[in-house]
């Protein structure tokens, strides 16, 4: 059984933020690395500077500057959960976060969910709350092998307010 862990990230966004992107739960590595998609094998990093015409970040502020620079707003559902180790599928009785003071803040537009765990979470956690639809996205998650980077690029391109 999984342990009570709670998200240790701060969200990334600023007023001027017009979409936000939504994760489930911080990887372990993500934990560790005290930034969101922090393992090397999710393609976060890659469909995002590939969308918006950018270098690759390297670093945490490298990172966080693509984010701002695009407008993009990032956070996660899932505020308090139990996991085991960073399986989406191990997610167990979730204490959502609560995201609106980043729609009051910000100027945000359109919601996306990065993945269908962020998605079913939103949906049954924080849409009664928010009444903001969210729009799935494939996860960038090296779990979804089914989609290249290719293929995941391909359908991020509609972030591109």
């Amino acid at each position: 059984m999984g342990s009570r862990l709670v998200h240790p990230l701060a969200p990334v966004f600023n007023e001027d933020s017009n979409i936000l992107i939504l994760g489930s739960f911080p990887s372990v590595k993500s934990r560790e690395g005290e930034f969101f998609y922090h393992h090397p094998q999710n393609r976060f990093w890659r469909v995002i500077s590939t969308v918006f015409n950018e270098e690759l970040p390297e670093t945490v502020e490298e990172k966080r500057n693509i984010l701002l620079r695009n407008n993009i707003a990032l956070w996660d559902v899932v505020q308090s959960c139990e996991i085991t180790g960073s399986a989406d599928i191990s997610i167990k009785n979730v204490i959502p976060n609560d995201i609106m003071p980043i729609l009051e803040k910000a100027k945000i537009q359109v919601l996306y969910a990065n993945g269908g765990t962020a998605y079913r979470l939103y949906k049954r956690y924080i849409f009664n709350h928010s009444k903001r639809e969210i729009i799935l996205l494939p996860s960038t998650s090296p779990a979804n092998a089914s989609y290249s980077l290719d293929r995941l690029i391909e359908a991020w391109k509609v972030i591109r307010l």
